[in-house]
């Protein structure tokens, strides 16, 4: 039966105040889930909550917390100790040369991108077993596949996503959990939007016209030739959080546009 019913889920949102994650916090909601919203400071998590009440949530609450820590992570759990669906959302970005990336900035990467999403699932997979149900998405991206020269750091912490979501789904094997990656092409979230403004102004031309010469020189590959919707994003990501995904499990899904020349 196709269901994507989630009332009387719970369902945690890493780094959900705006873009992608605040998309599917509002997705997920959508669907009948209790949905915990997580930012680092009190203002976002609190505006976000406000924002997602005001647009129709009738069961979302805000937790916030560095979740690039390990103590981040353990008082997000004290706050909320079981979840039944957990999407590993948060991550950082950043364009730099190979050479100007430092020790500090490759384990920056590291905690916000990878370590946020093995924390966060060691402390809720053992409850989701308990329940023999739970859904675990690690938001990765196209560039753990094509690494982008520009910011190697990046693509190398989404590799590590795809990795670690495959290990976890091989380590729940034969139960109700399925553990799967969500790998979205350039998205017009908020830190993109605010970059090719920047870039627009620095070129003195619209911010058409700069995605237009993005999509033709950086992501020629691109079916869509536009950047996708956090919503679009955000969709594909709570399909795989459902009762009608139960049968995808292991999965690296793509939501790139095409961006990625292959088949599979």
């Amino acid at each position: 039966m196709f269901t994507t019913d989630l009332h009387g889920k719970t369902a945690v949102v890493s780094g959900s105040t705006a873009g992608i994650g605040y998309a599917t916090a509002f997705a997920l909601g959508g669907l009948g889930a209790r949905v915990v919203i997580t930012g680092r400071t009190a203002d976002r998590v609190a505006r976000a909550v406000r924002q997602a009440a005001a647009a129709g949530a009738s069961d979302v609450i805000g937790v916030h917390g560095d979740l690039t820590t390990a103590a981040g992570v353990d008082n997000l759990f004290k706050a909320v100790p079981a979840a039944d669906i957990l999407v590993n959302n948060l991550g950082i970005f950043e364009p730099r040369a190979f050479e100007d990336i430092d020790d500090a900035d490759w384990m920056r990467f590291f905690e916000a991108n990878v370590l946020s999403g093995v924390r966060l699932s060691r402390a809720y997979l053992p409850g989701m077993r308990a329940r023999n149900w739970g859904r675990v998405v690690f938001v990765s991206s196209e560039s753990g596949l094509q690494i982008p020269v520009e910011m190697i750091h990046y693509g190398v912490t989404k590799t590590a996503q795809i990795a670690l979501a495959r290990g976890l789904a091989e380590s729940v094997a034969g139960t109700g959990i399925t553990v799967n990656s969500v790998l979205p092409g350039p998205t017009r979230s908020e830190g993109v939007g605010t970059f090719v403004a920047q870039l627009a102004q620095q070129q003195g031309i619209d911010e058409a016209e700069m995605e237009r010469r993005f999509f033709e020189s950086a992501r020629p590959s691109s079916l869509l030739k536009r950047f996708l919707t956090t919503d679009e994003v955000a969709n594909a990501i709570a399909y795989l959080c459902t009762p009608a995904a139960s049968g995808t499990t292991g999965s690296a899904m793509r939501v790139d546009g095409g961006v990625v020349r292959a088949i599979p």
